[in-house]
């Protein structure tokens, strides 16, 4: 049976409303309480925020290259948690599940459909970097400082996606299925890139906007996953474990957003917000 689904004509890397309010990231917050005194209780911190919203009102300024080198190590650090684990261990366990029916699946989804001739380009590095760079730049020239986080973030995750993509492929050798004329690639085809990096920005996109903007990204990126079948370029367990991967890098360039938490609290003479790290 050939599967069919809407595409969402949308670009991955922009967006209506893009809610974040800072540069680039920096380390956590200490834990010691941070109190603001004012005459009123004028700006709480809204618990319903994205989690990518939320960091230090201050950060050190650096250009962006510095901002870069300084955010991508901040991300390395962050892999390395048990929220990571959860995706890649998930990811990694659908993807054996299904890897007994990866020629059957590419089978029947194998076709010139001209509906999924998009996807290969929709989800390539030549157009998702430069969207993230121009999501960047725009956020830089007119001042948004919400702007200009989304796209760093995008920027990250791009990249370190691309990077684990390409390694992971070099490690483990996967001849990819043999092409439409029956040439057999000499590129390799675990994990799908494709599918790290649209899942990759598709999450930091969730993340900054919140979970109504889930199901745009998501669509998009499960779009451009099942195209690579229809392609037949990947089986159906490379691209499920590349979607997990993307996920989890997503979350972790995102997790910045999360060390800490605050709260309205009175203090003599006026009101103010309690900062600490969890």
């Amino acid at each position: 049976m050939r599967t069919h689904c809407w595409i969402v004509v949308a670009t991955v890397m922009a967006g209506g409303a893009l809610p974040s309010n800072v540069f680039g990231q920096s380390a956590a917050p200490s834990s010691n309480a941070i109190s603001t005194q004012s005459p009123a209780l004028e700006n709480t911190t809204d618990v319903q925020q994205p989690a990518a919203v939320g960091e230090e009102a201050t950060k050190p300024t650096r250009g962006f290259f510095s901002s870069l080198l300084h955010n991508l190590g901040d991300d390395f650090r962050h892999m390395p948690r048990r929220n990571s684990i959860y995706w890649l261990a998930g990811g990694g366990a659908l993807a054996l599940a299904v890897h007994t029916e990866d020629k059957n699946i590419n089978a029947h989804l194998v076709g010139q459909d001209a509906l999924w001739t998009p996807g290969k380009y929709l989800g390539s590095t030549q157009v998702l970097l430069p969207a993230a760079f121009a999501a960047y730049l725009v956020g830089r020239q007119t001042g948004s400082r919400r702007v200009q986080h989304l796209g760093m973030d995008e920027i990250e995750a791009l990249l370190i996606a691309e990077g684990i993509a390409q390694g992971v492929k070099v490690a483990v050798r996967r001849q990819r299925p043999p092409e439409l004329d029956g040439t057999q690639s000499h590129t390799y085809s675990f994990p799908s890139g494709h599918a790290t990096l649209t899942f990759a920005g598709a999450t930091v996109l969730q993340q900054h906007l919140g979970y109504r903007a889930a199901i745009p990204t998501y669509l998009i990126a499960s779009y451009v996953a099942m195209s690579r079948l229809h392609d037949n370029r990947h089986y159906a367990s490379d691209v499920v474990f590349g979607a997990a991967t993307g996920v989890m890098i997503g979350r972790t360039v995102t997790w910045h957003g999360r060390n800490f938490y605050a709260s309205p609290m009175l203090v003599p003479g006026g009101a103010g917000i309690m900062i600490a790290s969890r």
